[in-house]
């Protein structure tokens, strides 16, 4: 591995080409704050694709990419004289040693849990209103659910055992069910979407990620799909004039490998 020298060289190389991109290159030249949000989203999709797949060389080919964006958008705050790459790294270095006063402090924690509830203190002593200000508007759905069941769980809004989580999922499947046989379409999307957020809350009692584990899911059904349209190939026989009692001949071969 390299030496704190080293990767503090790495990263003023980094800096140094960043500056030449930006005095030299027209693509570079053009971009700003709004234009490189959509690829810096992207680039943490694909990041999280290469952790799914614990590919450990794509991952490190994602993460500078990542720092890359990090470095872009430092280069352009400079710019304006508003924020450099030093006020990002000083920011956040303020904010984890004023949120770990356990570690820079004499405040005493006895595990994660306590850590995890002083930070949300902290976050209301700081001038937020609401625990769940820190959670952004813009996450996919079940990442929210995720997120904000986190972030009031730091505040003892809570469960306090695991049985009483899958209670409420019950009960929830029960309360879709009545809305199903009545047939009205808005409860029942209220309903499900209830469903789903109990769920979610009995993945995190579970210590389940429930997006890693339905991405992964989604990945599974998606290798298994394309083993059965391969099969159709082989036959010359579209997936569309077979039967469903032929393609779960496939499936079920699929699943055994």
């Amino acid at each position: 591995m390299n030496s704190r020298k080293q990767q503090v060289e790495a990263f003023g190389r980094l800096l140094d080409i960043m500056d030449d991109l930006r005095e030299k290159c027209p693509w570079d030249k053009k971009q700003t704050l709004e234009s490189l949000r959509h690829l810096t989203i992207e680039e943490t999709y694909e990041l999280g694709d290469a952790i799914l797949d614990n590919d450990l060389q794509e991952i490190k080919k994602e993460l500078g990419d990542l720092l890359l964006h990090i470095v872009f958008y430092a280069k352009i705050g400079s710019e304006t004289n508003d924020f450099d790459i030093a006020d990002v790294a000083n920011s956040i270095c303020d904010k984890l040693i004023s949120r770990h006063p356990h570690i820079y402090s004499d405040v005493v924690v006895e595990n994660e849990e306590e850590v995890k509830q002083n930070w949300e203190k902290l976050k209301l002593k700081e001038g937020k209103k609401s625990v769940l200000e820190g959670v952004p508007k813009s996450l996919p759905a079940l990442v929210k659910a995720s997120r904000i069941q986190d972030k009031v769980k730091g505040v003892g809004f809570d469960w306090e055992e695991t049985h009483q989580v899958l209670d409420k999922v019950k009960e929830e499947l029960q309360e879709l069910q009545v809305e199903i046989e009545a047939g009205n379409q808005e409860a029942m999307e209220a309903e499900f979407g209830d469903v789903l957020f109990s769920m979610i809350n009995y993945a995190r009692f579970l210590k389940i990620n429930p997006e890693d584990a339905l991405e992964r899911t989604n990945k599974k059904f998606i290798k298994r799909f394309m083993y059965l349209e391969s099969k159709a190939n082989e036959l010359g026989k579209p997936l569309a004039d077979m039967t469903l009692a032929e393609m779960d001949v496939f499936w079920e071969e699929a699943k055994r490998l």
